[in-house]
């Protein structure tokens, strides 16, 4: 008995899955996506092949050396303290301004919301100087503490780690604010109204209502904070100087003025551990607290 030719057919293309066509508006993205693999992806490969290369093949004898130095340990308790000291100042800043600038309208919220963008055009080296001339011992700030009698005598926040973490909250800040407004601006304002006809007070809707349903823009902008924060050079470098290594102030050292191309390496790979580990597990904890894990 012959089996009818549809039916052949049938179960070859089931024992064979045709391949399915790749989606024509998803190929626009096929540039974008070769340039950063060869701009970004190759070059950290190559770092990273670097950091493990050894005379005998592959080694992690330079981590294990580095670790193994107190003083390095040192470095990494540095990295990532200033990084949460900015992180902390530019969350405590950035919501009360994300709220403002989601509840403005008209006129002055397009103010705000240029006064939170403006800064992004000015290069961080251009802030990271003003700073100098704002931190030190006659600067705005000292002069400004000590009128508002804080302190008795005018002292000096350049080269030390508070005027890092001032300095660089300044330049991160809108990377805290943009991602809450944008998801404060999603919230229906009635919800907050309800629990005001329930009885619930101000601080009550917040903690219930407001907070609950912010938090995937605060686990984003702390992402985003964090992870710049923690790999920032310019701002170190230029604001508390060499007395104060980070991990990449140290990376910078270690290639440009010692010429320790491993020590460089691994430094930089363990600085990609800290971003990388700080995107993927905030990617996660906001999109289970979005609602991305239900299905």
């Amino acid at each position: 008995m012959s089996v009818p030719a549809t039916v052949s057919a049938a179960s070859a293309q089931a024992r064979w899955p045709r391949l399915r066509r790749p989606d024509p508006v998803a190929l626009m993205a096929l540039p974008a996506f070769a340039y950063l693999a060869a701009s970004y992806g190759w070059p950290l490969i190559a770092l990273l092949g670097h950091s493990l290369s050894g005379p005998d093949g592959i080694s992690l004898a330079p981590f294990a050396q580095f670790l193994s130095d107190p003083y390095s340990w040192r470095v990494i308790g540095n990295t990532v303290r200033s990084a949460l000291f900015v992180t902390l100042v530019c969350l405590l800043a950035g919501y009360p301004a994300a709220i403002a600038l989601a509840r403005a309208r008209g006129a002055v919220q397009a103010l705000l919301l240029l006064s939170v963008i403006l800064p992004l055009s000015v290069g961080v080296v251009v802030k990271a100087y003003a700073w100098q001339i704002v931190l030190r011992r006659d600067g705005v700030v000292s002069q400004s503490l000590v009128g508002l009698g804080i302190w008795d005598a005018p002292q000096r926040l350049l080269f030390t780690e508070t005027g890092l973490v001032i300095g660089a909250a300044n330049v991160f800040l809108p990377f805290m604010i943009l991602p809450i407004y944008s998801v404060i601006r999603l919230i229906d304002p009635r919800l907050s109204e309800a629990a005001a006809t329930l009885g619930a007070s101000p601080a009550r809707r917040f903690l219930t209502v407001t907070l609950p349903l912010t938090l995937p823009g605060i686990v984003s902008g702390i992402a985003f904070v964090f992870s710049l924060a923690v790999s920032m050079y310019v701002v170190p470098s230029l604001v508390i100087g060499d007395r104060y290594q980070t991990l990449a102030t140290l990376t910078g050292r270690a290639f440009l003025f010692m010429r320790d191309e491993r020590l460089g390496s691994t430094t930089a790979v363990i600085l990609l551990a800290f971003a990388v580990a700080v995107v993927v597990g905030s990617t996660a904890l906001a999109r289970r607290l979005g609602g991305g894990g239900r299905s």
